[in-house]
Order: C-alpha cells, then structure tokens, then sequence
C-alpha cells in the first residue's frame, strides 16, 4: 500500500471504526482515502444489494476497478455486515481472505477480482449485457475507477460501445484527481459524453451531491459520475 504522513481525511462515521481496525499501525495512502465517500454512499443509500441477497440475480452489481484502493472497499462491506469485522485484523495475511486486491471467490459481495487498473470497465459493460440478454433490467451495474485508469485502451473501447449500444443499466463512477497521463479537452466527463453517455461532475466527498449524480442516469443512456477528490491517487 502506498504510504503517507499526511492527515488522514474525515470518513463517514460507520465506517471509521473498521477503517482504523483495518489500518492496525499502518498509514493508508490518499488513494484509499479518496474512494471512501463513494463507496459508503452507493452502499448505504443506493445498491440493492445485502449480505443476504449477494447471490440474488436481481441485485445490483458493484465492481471495484481501482482494486489497489481495496482497503476502503473492506471496512464498507465490513460496516455493512458482508464481512465479520474479526476478518479486517489480519487483512493481507497469508489466510486472509482479505487480500491486497479483492477476490470474488474468497469475499462474500464482492463481483470481480480486481488488480491490474483498466480492466473494470470492460467487465462492467460485459455483466450489464449479459444482465439485458437474461431480460433484467431492473439490476444495475456500477463501476468505480480512478481517471488514470482512462490512459488504457480497452476503456476506450468499452465507453464507445456502451454509448453506441445505449447500455442503460451501466454507470461508471470515475475517482477524478488529475492522475491521469494524457487528460481531455473539456474535462474526464467529455470522454463519456462524447460517445452518448450522461454525466454528472460532483464533490467526491459531498454525500448528497454524489446521491443525486449516482440517481440521476437516464433509461436509454449509460452514465458517469466524475467525483472530483483532490490529492488522490
């Protein structure tokens, strides 16, 4: 994990607990930080998802492309009760089931396993077909990823065709801290809309703002959120 002396930012109160419990002496880096806000708001107002409904085929689906930002992943679905909290203290042990990336196989909720940063999208826009070949269109999909992420190619290809194929039940939540190599014209929403999505840009820590842009999609349009967090990674 990255690591920093900086002050650690507020996080929601639910989730402080099992942050710190998680964290045991170590320092997270502001990656980690910055995902927080996110993902407390989509699991506490927004997924309908619960520990009992995580094989239920009309859930919603979260994937957590920035998987290396996992620690903050693990105190929400802890908080949430996906995981028993005695699990956070050996976190990245060799017989933890909590890894430095998230397995699917090996933690209750969580949908893909995640490592290689660029890969989310794609399989986000793959479980949102296969979702509307099965005639579900009640689950959403919801993939959270860094701007940087947006450097690899394959995220070219997965905006472009969700766009042209009017994916309805994806939306992107893309972590914008300026980390990005090349950047657009016009800002990280650009690269979205130009390909027929809505956007929203918000405050990546301002819990309504975030609730508003994540409930605002369109029933024909796939959409991004940009949650704008400063000094990220």
């Amino acid at each position: 994990m990255t690591t920093t002396t900086a002050t650690a930012p507020p996080v929601p109160g639910p989730v402080a607990a099992p942050l710190e419990r998680l964290r045991a002496g170590r320092e997270f880096g502001s990656n980690v930080y910055s995902t927080v806000d996110v993902l407390w708001v989509l699991y506490d107002r927004i997924l309908r998802i619960t520990p009992q409904t995580v094989d239920d085929p009309d859930r919603d689906r979260f994937l957590l492309s920035k998987g290396h930002a996992v620690a903050g992943y693990y105190a929400v679905l802890a908080a949430k009760g996906f995981v028993p909290a005695d699990w956070l203290d050996d976190q990245g042990g060799p017989d933890s089931r909590l890894g430095d990336h998230p397995d699917r196989l090996l933690v209750p909720g969580v949908e893909i396993g995640s490592g290689s940063l660029g890969h989310g999208l794609g399989l986000g826009v793959g479980t949102a077909l296969g979702l509307r070949a099965q005639g579900r269109t009640d689950p959403r999909v919801y993939v959270l990823l860094g701007d940087a992420e947006l450097d690899e190619g394959s995220n070219h290809e997965a905006i472009a065709y969700a766009g042209a194929t009017g994916l309805a039940n994806l939306t992107a939540i893309v972590l914008d801290n300026r980390s990005a190599s090349h950047g657009w014209p016009g800002g990280v929403a650009s690269r979205f809309t130009v390909n027929g999505w809505t956007a929203a840009t918000v405050d990546g820590r301002d819990h309504e703002a975030l609730h508003a842009a994540l409930t605002g999609h369109e029933k024909h349009r796939p959409h991004v959120v940009v949650a704008v967090v400063e000094n990220g990674e």
